[in-house]
Formats: C-alpha cells, sequence, structure tokens
C-alpha cells in the first residue's frame, strides 16, 4: 500500500468512521466474484448511504489518485470487481432506496444497490415487473454497468433496452443525469447508452430509471427433450420464423439436464432440452403452444412436459437459475470458469457443437446452457484449480469457442461483460473501435482511477 493510498483511507475514515473497513474479510469479500478468478482485494472498502457521500468518496480518490472500483452484489463473471491496483471499493449496497415507482408511465426510479428482486417485491401487486433476469439477485447499479440480460431478454430486452434514464457520478465527484422519462428522444449523443455496459469505468452509476411491464395475463411453462441439440436449436429458429413471441425460451444439453436434475431433484430425461414459457391471453398462449408443439414434433421431440401451478412453474425456472451451483455437483472440488458468447442464431447449433467437440477432445467437463432465442450461449468448464495443465487447456479452448464465434459476425459475451478477464478479446472484435473505447476513457477518466484494467484494459 502506498503513501497515497494511506492517506486516502486516512481522509476517508475522518468522516466515514465504521463505514471504512480494511478488514481482511471485508476486503477480500470484495475482491471476489462467484467464478474462477482469483481474489484481488482492495486496500478498504467505503460504504456510502447517500450520494452526496458517493461524490465526496469519488472526489477523494481523485485528489489521491487511488483506484476506486464500484461494487453491487459481487455476482459478476469476467472479475469486474477485482482491485487490480488495490485502493478504495465503493460497495452501493446502502444506495437502496425506491425513489418513485410510475405505474401510468410504467417506469421507476431506484438508487443503484437496489436489486432486482427488491424492486419485484416492490411491484407486487401493482401489474407491473421489471423482467431483466440475470441468474444471481443482481443489484440495479450493477446490471446496468455489465448490460445485463436473462432468460427473458428475447421478449422484454436487455438492460440496454430497459434503461432511461441515469444519474452518475464522474471521476471528478461531479453528478451529471443522463437520459429522460420520455419513451423517445432525438436530443444529442445518448449518454446513457455509454455508460451502461462500462463496467464503472466510464463513471459510477448511482441511480437508473427503468422500463416496468405489464405482468402477463396468462402464463404456460414445459420442457421438451430431444434427440440432437441441433433438433432443439432448430425448433427454435423456426418458432420464432413462425411469428410466435414466446416468453422465453432455454437450451440445456444433456450433461447440463444431468447436473440440474441431481441439485434439483428434478426428474427430466437427460437429453438436449428446451424449457418454454409462454406469455399472453388464454387464447394467445393456446396457439402459441399448439404451433410450438407441431413444430418440435416436427423435429422429434418428445411430449411436452408440463409445469401447470405457478410453484411448480417458479421451482422450474429456479431450476434453471441454479445452474452454477448445480455444476458444481458435477466435480466436487473443482472451480467453475463461465464464459458466454452470442452469435446469429443461424449459426447457434454449429457453434454449440463444435464446442461440445472441443471440450471432448481435451478430455473437460463443460456443460452448456443458453438463452437459444437470441443465440446466446454458455460453458462452465469444472477445472481442478491446482492442475497448471488443466488450467491451460481450459483456457485454451475457452480462446477457441470465443474466436470461433467472432469468426461468423458474433461477439465475445452476450451478457457476463468484459472484466479483465475478456479485454484481449475485446480487442480483436472491436478492431480500430477499441482506440476508440480508450479515448472515450481518456476523456472521462485522465487519472485512470476508475476500475483500472477492465474493459480497455490499463492506460
Amino acid at each position: 500500500m502506498n503513501d497515497a493510498t494511506l492517506a486516502c483511507i486516512d481522509d476517508l475514515r475522518g468522516w466515514l468512521g465504521e463505514r471504512l473497513s480494511t478488514a481482511p474479510a471485508v476486503r477480500d469479500q470484495h475482491g471476489r466474484d462467484t467464478t474462477f478468478h482469483p481474489v484481488m482485494p482492495p486496500d478498504a472498502v467505503a460504504f456510502p448511504q447517500t450520494v452526496a457521500e458517493v461524490q465526496r468518496i469519488v472526489a477523494t480518490c481523485a485528489a489521491r489518485r487511488v483506484p476506486l472500483v464500484a461494487f453491487g452484489t459481487g455476482t459478476s463473471c469476467e472479475g469486474h470487481i477485482a482491485a487490480l491496483r488495490g485502493g478504495i471499493s465503493l460497495d452501493t449496497r446502502g444506495l437502496d432506496r425506491i425513489r418513485e415507482v410510475r405505474a401510468a408511465d410504467m417506469d421507476a426510479t431506484v438508487e443503484a444497490g437496489v436489486t432486482r428482486k427488491s424492486l419485484n417485491a416492490h411491484l407486487h401487486g401493482t401489474g407491473l415487473q421489471f423482467p431483466v433476469d440475470p441468474g444471481a439477485d443482481a443489484s440495479i447499479g450493477g446490471m446496468v454497468s455489465t448490460r445485463a440480460s436473462g432468460t427473458n431478454a428475447m421478449r422484454y430486452g436487455t438492460m440496454r433496452e430497459n434503461v432511461m434514464a441515469l444519474e452518475v457520478v464522474l471521476p471528478d465527484g461531479e453528478l451529471i443525469r443522463t437520459g429522460t422519462r420520455a419513451r423517445k428522444s432525438a436530443a444529442g449523443y445518448d449518454l446513457t447508452r455509454l455508460f451502461v455496459g462500462a463496467e464503472g469505468t466510464l463513471g459510477i452509476v448511482t441511480a437508473a430509471t427503468v422500463r416496468l411491464h405489464a405482468l402477463p395475463e396468462h402464463v404456460a411453462a414445459a420442457t421438451c427433450a430431444f434427440g440432437t441439440l441441433r433438433a432443439a436449436v432448430d425448433t427454435v429458429i423456426e418458432t420464432l420464423q413462425a411469428g410466435v413471441q414466446l416468453g422465453r425460451v432455454e437450451l440445456l444439453d444433456a450433461l447440463q439436464v444431468k447436473a440440474v436434475n441431481r441439485y434439483s431433484r428434478l426428474g427430466m430425461a437427460v437429453a438436449p432440452t428446451l424449457f418454454f414459457e409462454f406469455h399472453g391471453s388464454e387464447p394467445e398462449v393456446a396457439h402459441q403452444v399448439k404451433v410450438v408443439r407441431e413444430i418440435a414434433a416436427s423435429h422429434g421431440g418428445q411430449d411436452f412436459a408440463w409445469a401447470h401451478r405457478p410453484e411448480d412453474r417458479s421451482r422450474l425456472w429456479q431450476a434453471r437459475h441454479d445452474i452454477w451451483w448445480a455444476n458444481k455437483g458435477l466435480r466436487p472440488g473443482a472451480e467453475g470458469l463461465p464464459t458466454d458468447v452470442c452469435v446469429p442464431i443461424s449459426e447457434l447449433a454449429d457453434q454449440i457443437e463444435a464446442a461440445q467437440q472441443d471440450v471432448r477432445a481435451e478430455g473437460l467437463i463443460a456443460p452448456i446452457c443458453g438463452h437459444v432465442g437470441d443465440g446466446n450461449f454458455h460453458l462452465c468448464f469444472m477445472v481442478d484449480p491446482s492442475d497448471p495443465a488443466e488450467i491451460a487447456r481450459v483456457k485454451a479452448a475457452y480462446a477457441r469457442m470465443i474466436r470461433r464465434a467472432l469468426a461468423v459476425g458474433g461477439t465475445c459475451t452476450g451478457e457476463h461483460g468484459i472484466g479483465h478477464g475478456k479485454v484481449e478479446f475485446l480487442r480483436e472484435e472491436a478492431g480500430g473501435g477499441f482506440r476508440v473505447m480508450q479515448a472515450l476513457r481518456a476523456a472521462l477518466d485522465p487519472l485512470g482511477i476508475l476500475n483500472p484494467g477492465k474493459v480497455t484494459g490499463f492506460f
């Protein structure tokens, strides 16, 4: 820890008191995400409770040129919260106010520390929902910063489509507001989209105005097993081409089904499987189901297994969200290294099959799941952290998977983000645009204090 950091900690402790922690356990928690990336703790953790306190913390770090990393709930996947150069972690969980819900306008303004589950609990009884649902109970600020999405994305969109306006503290401590509550605007540069997905490298999100959506009148959910993964993917492609607007559709390969069955105590056939959810009026849902069942049958799909009751549907989708924990049961003692790519949907089956072949050839364990309706799929490599040779094989397969996606017009990440784990792949994907990203960052954060080493690397 250098003199500047020591002085910064003294400055912050002078007015934060016990809300500035240097306890090793607290620091470790704030340098650890949910995946394989090593723990890289900050030198101290600040716990602001107001936006003004966030501004003061940022200004103090800027004055001392001390790195600052924003922290939500710690559920990211690509080392976003690792303090690569030490410094201060700014924990946003104290910014937990739901400032206003405007049911008539179908929007809400919430602070960064509000989680998606707490927002939806607050909306109970209004007939409205905030539908973006990453697997973890992430904070809204973290979801904004990683441009998160989830199982509902094909119907309701990602955070990119669902964030209307932001409140952001810039790297010098200035507070700005981007966007408006209007449903469309042609006014100037779209600064809101600049900060959505910036991973805390351009500013720290303190509040967001998000779109709300009506709860569907009728919901039906089912699973359908297939003889091959390609048959499952082709079913989804043909369904979309038929104009059926699904609520959700998720793909699990056979190994992923095995893990889910064991962890969530389900009894699905161990085969490539689609999880469907249908939303709409009762006649609309009945029509959707009829069309999709016919398409699935034409591709060799088994009869639908229905989750009829709301609690059955909840159990089914909770099993999908618990995949991370289910995978740990496939290889006790192993660590998970998840990754995701997104490709044009016509390329999806080829890309997944190539990934499976690569995994088998390397003798690795890596179940696959995906938001098949938008071409996004995930591998979770289960790795022995004490075996350097295996880690090297995993990282090589991981890189090949990403480069295959880039070669067909895809992206290195559909929803996990860049962090410091995918900087080299973003450089390949963006080409000359990577230099533009670096220039934008240097213009907003010339001292390079916000989340150093993430997205564009160090500069």
